[in-house]
């Protein structure tokens, strides 16, 4: 079997260095060209330094794009979306990681991310990104729209609970703690090590954009209230989402494992953490980093009908280019672990 002609759009950020690390071990990948307008003509190892001695590729610009079998996207914000009709001319099957085709109707778009879409006809033409979700729509996808990380750890946590409809759906709140490599590769005022050293600083109490895709994700034909707040801490990577639902019905936390049991035991890359002693009995993005799993833990309040849901992955990974590869490989009938079977390190 031939393999794949894969090129990357916007390769030199850390989303685009994750993927250029996976797809480099994928046996059915060829990468053609990696983009980068700023480096063009430079190694790429040279802004991956990890990639030494591994990958003697150059950044080309995007306008040197040549036809390949997959195009991924690792553009800021609007790229994608304004260039949409130029890349389909480049590749039959695209994947998207940034936010601009998350959202499937104009109107959310509008409202989270607060201006019109350059190009809202593509709006619910692009799969959403969680293989746990829509693995048999990928099976045929030409378009995927990767979730955003904060959005991914939440979702897994609480689709469970959702789909069975056992919880209040206007009353959960959900609150993550994410690493800087959130961010990007680009420094700000707040990425200065003096500001960001130490930190556990709320930058998002409301009004987060990666909402709107947990009400779409979640809601199941329903109306349904969610409330989301983000916090930086002094991690790199790793997002750790702590959600609060409260159950319609009287269960115990043996009824709430059946639960997750059922909707995730043949899941690949889902591991529910559930112990009762240890200072690993709670999901810990600190174990994950590297890695494409989310683990998923929670406790139910012996006072109250809440259940804490803690979620955790690495939002580089799971909650970007490995979620990405992951949808690849079941879009082009790969078995769906391939170059994602890196368990994390312990200790680290």
């Amino acid at each position: 079997m031939s393999k794949l002609k894969i090129s990357i759009a916007g390769g030199s950020g850390y989303t685009g260095g994750e993927l250029l690390r996976l797809l480099m071990t994928h046996p059915q990948v060829e990468i053609s060209q990696v983009t980068s307008e700023r480096f063009k003509g430079k190694p790429v190892a040279r802004l991956h330094p990890n990639l030494r001695k591994r990958s003697e590729l150059k950044f080309s610009s995007l306008s040197e794009l040549e036809n390949c079998d997959v195009l991924f996207l690792c553009l800021p914000h609007k790229s994608s979306s304004k260039k949409i009709n130029e890349f389909l001319g480049i590749a039959e099957k695209i994947i998207d990681l940034s936010g601009d085709f998350r959202l499937n109707n104009a109107d959310d778009y509008k409202k989270w991310y607060g201006e019109e879409h350059p190009n809202e006809e593509f709006l619910g033409k692009f799969v959403y990104g969680i293989p746990e979700l829509h693995r048999e729509e990928m099976k045929n996808a030409k378009l995927i729209s990767s979730a955003g990380c904060n959005a991914t750890a939440v979702i897994l946590g609480l689709y469970p609970l959702y789909k069975n409809k056992i919880i209040d759906i206007k009353k959960s709140v959900a609150e993550v703690k994410v690493g800087s490599s959130e961010s990007g590769n680009e420094s700000t005022p707040a990425s200065h090590h003096p500001e960001r050293a130490g930190c556990v600083r709320s930058f998002m109490p409301t009004g987060h954009r990666h909402t709107g895709e947990i009400i779409q994700e979640l809601s199941f034909g329903e109306k349904i209230d969610f409330n989301f707040s983000a916090t930086s801490i002094d991690m790199v990577r790793g997002v750790l989402a702590t959600s609060h639902v409260f159950l319609n019905e009287d269960l115990d936390e043996k009824d709430i494992w059946k639960i997750y049991r059922k909707e995730y035991s043949g899941e690949p890359f889902i591991r529910i953490v559930k112990e009762n002693d240890g200072i690993y009995r709670y999901p810990e993005p600190k174990l994950l980093a590297g890695s494409n799993y989310c683990d998923i833990g929670f406790e139910k309040d012996r006072n109250s009908n809440r259940v804490v849901v803690i979620s955790a992955i690495d939002n580089l990974m799971k909650g970007a280019a490995g979620q990405a590869v992951q949808a690849f490989n079941i879009m082009n009938g790969f078995q769906e672990t391939t170059s994602l079977e890196f368990t994390g390190l312990h200790p680290v």
